[in-house]
């Protein structure tokens, strides 16, 4: 990790400069390619007989977590993501494999410094997004000496060796996307039947004229329906379905106003106080005490304006701060901008990747000083930042941190940033030794606000949480199968909730949230199984499992939602055809109490009808030439039962340019081979032991 990145304490982007030339450097002398954890045994799956390391996945998914942090993205979203991506990527290393994709040496510096090198967002200017290739190239001959192979051996594993992966999966991809031809016979086929059109008459009978209430489909009408329609109702994973009954532990009304009581007991003394870090230490608070300013535009907290309003020493509350109970006091009103830029040389005291130390605090301020004097005699601030800074990643743009918010730096670099002028120089001490600094650039100024925050809980007290979970022991316990399940539930006025599809390695049960506990124990029991109580956030749960789907072909409890509204359409269709009458439209519509419609220009590639919608059957049947001046026999459509007599068929001049039209077939019939890695898993030969694991 860099000194940039520590020091930033929410910034969005991540610098590892020093890090990642230092591995680059290594990756040109030694190469590429080298496998991490060849001795650890511990297997989280197969992939045709690759193995996916549980450590190295978990070192992986760690990299993620920290990479989406900001975006409030949980580890457990992310375990299933990432799982996904390893099985694609070892997947596609088979493929190129056996097809002998490689990057050779040579490539490999376009890997590393072209337009996909992982090291671009670092190494671009802020302002112009050009990659200064010449930065990393010059960096390399600094750092070549450079040993820390821990650190090289990490960013190869989570930058370099996907970049390659991802430059490999590229040219698969082309191999395969530009092995995919449209023959010239095709094209001229489909660009004449762009034109096509026809126009027919037509005599229907919707499905919706006959009540649904009506028509029973049964179980064995569903059965038949999955047998006969197997290949599109395969479930190609075992997943269960429960019913849940939820008993709230939350804070009641009551616990609410003690809370409150609590918190309104502490405002005067809070009021009152000169020095808010140790009365706010003494007491405790949710909301730690940034001893530092912040722009209107940066705080983002309810009631901000009248907090800003009750002026310096002011206090403002109690108001509900999501779970918590707040007193805002207004410790101090600055003129600041809200965002700067500044730069720096930094002689490190100790070492941010590992804390090792490097110096002393009196050698370091020695030497910081001398540069300070330096660079007021004269001396060029590059040229000492080259020589002494040990911010690596920062001196290769002359120390420069470019344009930042208040609140993304440590409060002495912060304050110094923003405290000061732009021109201001001076010396700083932090954490990781001392800067000097001079501001170079600021916004526009504005008032500025250090507000301390005493913020209580609002908790559920022993009586809350007791009456819960008593009463979810005693719901639990007197069911013994799910039919009791459902009978208590009824009793104690509770609706059983379902949440349906649970997987083995899922992390979050639908309704309830996050409990892999829960997952864990729904898979180790049957059906009708009752559950212990869980306590979930601020609830205990007690579930029933309710269904199994297995592995194969759908149940009839599982396909009714998808199949029986079909199933009811078919039989509708079959009462409707009864009722037809006659040979010709005019007597048919007679039969039936309608009347012919007409349905011009219907063209041969679209599936829509006006005032029908999408009926694809119609379509095929109105450019039946058999079917010129003749009716056809009864059509079960999407929307109902229809005959129909083509009146006439033609072509219009083709608009479309067939060179255009090629291409863009081609490029249709190519997008789906990005699906390739669905077809690929279907082939392979793939172990899960996630959930063994997890």
């Amino acid at each position: 990790m860099s000194i940039i990145q520590n020091i930033r304490e929410r910034g969005t982007w991540i610098i590892f400069g020093i890090i990642a030339i230092a591995l680059i450097a290594f990756i040109l002398q030694d190469g590429v390619g080298r496998k991490g954890g060849a001795n650890d045994i511990t297997s989280l799956g197969k992939v045709n007989n690759e193995l996916i390391n549980k450590v190295d996945f978990e070192e992986k998914l760690d990299a993620q977590v920290q990479n989406y942090a900001t975006q409030g993205v949980k580890r457990e979203q992310l375990f299933g993501y990432l799982w996904n991506q390893e099985v694609d990527r070892l997947l596609f290393k088979t493929e190129e494999k056996k097809l002998g994709i490689s990057v050779g040496s040579k490539e490999l510096s376009d890997v590393l410094f072209g337009n996909e090198s992982p090291f671009k967002q670092e190494f671009s200017d802020k302002t112009t997004g050009e990659f200064r290739v010449n930065d990393v190239k010059q960096a390399i001959a600094q750092i070549k000496k450079a040993k820390n192979k821990d650190q090289i051996k990490q960013i190869e594993k989570f930058y370099i060796e996907p970049a390659i992966e991802n430059r490999l999966r590229n040219k698969y991809q082309a191999i395969v996307v530009k092995g995919v031809q449209v023959p010239k016979w095709l094209v001229e086929k489909q660009l004449s039947e762009t034109s096509n059109f026809s126009n027919i008459s037509y005599v229907g009978v919707p499905y919706s004229s006959i009540l649904d209430s009506t028509i029973k489909v049964s179980n064995d009408d569903i059965a038949n329906y999955l047998k006969e329609n197997a290949a599109g109702f395969q479930i190609e994973e075992t997943s269960k379905n429960i019913g849940f009954v939820g008993f709230s532990a939350a804070p009641s009304s009551t616990d609410s106003a003690s809370a409150k009581e609590i918190i309104i007991a502490q405002k005067e003394d809070f009021k009152n106080t000169t020095d808010p870090v140790v009365f706010l230490n003494k007491v405790g608070t949710e909301i730690p005490y940034y001893n530092s300013y912040l722009t209107k535009k940066v705080i983002m907290l309810p009631n901000k304006d009248s907090i800003f309003n009750v002026g310096v020493g002011g206090v403002y509350g109690p108001y509900v701060d999501g779970k918590n109970y707040t007193i805002a006091k207004v410790i101090g009103i600055k003129q600041w901008a809200d965002s700067a830029s500044v730069r720096h040389i930094l002689v490190a005291t100790v070492n941010p990747t590992n804390g090792q130390q490097l110096r002393d605090d009196s050698a370091a301020k020695k030497l910081i000083d001398s540069i300070s004097i330096a660079i007021k005699g004269g001396a060029s601030f590059d040229a000492l930042c080259a020589k002494y800074s040990d911010d690596e990643s920062s001196k290769l743009t002359g120390g420069v941190y470019p344009m930042f918010s208040q609140g993304q730096m440590v409060i002495p670099i912060n304050d110094f940033a923003f405290d000061n002028s732009v021109g201001g120089k001076g010396v700083v001490k932090t954490e990781f030794g001392f800067h000097y600094m001079e501001v170079i650039k600021q916004t526009a100024k504005g008032p500025a606000y250090k507000i301390a925050y005493l913020s209580k809980s609002i908790l559920p007290s022993n009586e809350t949480i007791t009456a819960a979970s008593t009463a979810a022991a005693q719901f639990a316990a007197a069911s013994k199968d799910l039919k009791s399940f459902n009978a208590n539930a009824v009793k104690i006025n509770k609706q059983v909730l379902p949440s349906i599809g649970i997987k083995e390695n899922d992390f979050d049960i639908q309704g309830i949230g996050t409990s892999r506990a829960m997952v864990r124990w729904v898979f180790k029991n049957d059906k009708n199984t009752i559950s212990e109580p869980f306590e979930i956030g601020d609830s205990y749960y007690v579930a029933a499992v309710s269904g199994i789907e297995k592995e194969g072909l759908a149940s009839v409890e599982a396909a009714r939602p998808q199949v029986e509204g079909i199933i009811r359409d078919k039989k509708k269709a079959d009462l409707i055809r009864n009722n037809f009458k006659g040979n010709s439209l005019e007597t048919i519509a007679s039969s039936i109490r309608s009347s012919v419609q007409r349905a011009d220009s219907i063209g041969f590639n679209y599936s829509m009808i006006a005032g029908l919608g999408n009926e694809p059957k119609l379509i095929g049947a109105a450019f039946n030439k058999s079917l010129l001046n003749k009716v056809s026999e009864p059509i079960a459509a999407n929307t109902g039962v229809f005959v129909i007599s083509v009146n006439s068929l033609g072509a219009k001049q083709s608009q479309q340019d067939q060179i255009f039209f090629k291409e863009e077939l081609l490029q249709r019939t190519r997008s789906i081979l990005f699906r390739s890695s669905l077809a690929l898993k279907k082939i392979a030969k793939i172990v899960d032991n996630r959930s063994k694991l997890y």
